[in-house]
């Protein structure tokens, strides 16, 4: 990161006053990076956003009263909303695939090394999501898992009324962004420049009503169930 930028500026939500401190301590030791506010719960991470209006949120996803999920929903709904990182034991995937749909660019778990933490919460600073292959394979089995067939078939029209609002290409760039690619391997897979790539994926934001990559994925996840 640029030295000459202002250090991304995070805030912690966790119930655990010790994974706070952890989280603090190899945060607040990076030149590019800094914490400015802890909650312990969703309410108090509504109000210290508020207060502080940081660019990362690392969220826990499960807390008492407002959990996780809640609170990001509630974030992602008010102008200019931070990134929100959450953090999880990976005993609630479907919680984990809630949040995303609500608009989280990914999560870690709450045993990633530091450096990978670090590496996250500058990623999502970016606008980039957050997704590793492992954490990938377990959010995709839980959004495609078993589930009745009324919900499978409901999700699945949803999905595809929304696709269906999409040129070909822009649909081509949905499925390639749903298969993980880069905007250089999109470009290669389709024959297009990066600059169109962007202006389709731009076109998807757009049209979707989403406001990250894994969201158009998770649609077309849905879509293809």
């Amino acid at each position: 990161m640029d030295s000459e930028r202002m250090p991304v500026r995070v805030v912690i939500v966790d119930d655990e006053q010790l994974v706070r401190l952890a989280l603090r301590l190899v945060i607040d030791g990076e030149p590019d990076l800094t914490v400015v506010a802890e909650a312990a719960d969703g309410d108090a991470a509504l109000t210290v956003v508020d207060e502080q209006r940081p660019d990362v949120v690392l969220m826990d996803i499960r807390m008492p009263g407002r959990d996780g999920l809640s609170t990001t929903r509630e974030l992602l709904t008010r102008p200019a909303p931070p990134r929100v990182l959450m953090l999880t034991t990976f005993d609630s995937d479907d919680l984990v695939l809630g949040a995303l749909r609500a608009g989280a660019l990914g999560f870690v778990l709450k045993d990633t090394p530091p450096a990978r933490i670090l590496d996250a919460v500058r990623t999502v600073a970016d606008g980039n999501p957050v997704l590793s292959p492992a954490a990938t394979a377990r959010v995709i089995a839980a959004a495609t898992g078993p589930q009745s067939s009324e919900a499978r078939r409901s999700s699945r029209e949803a999905a595809r009324k929304q696709l269906s609002a999409l040129t070909e290409r822009e649909l081509d760039t949905a499925r390639a962004i749903a298969d993980g690619l880069g905007n250089p391997q999109i470009a290669e897979r389709l024959h297009i420049s990066i600059a169109t790539v962007k202006a389709h994926t731009g076109n998807l934001f757009a049209k979707l009503a989403v406001e990250n990559r894994v969201q158009i994925a998770l649609l077309v996840r849905d879509a293809e169930a």
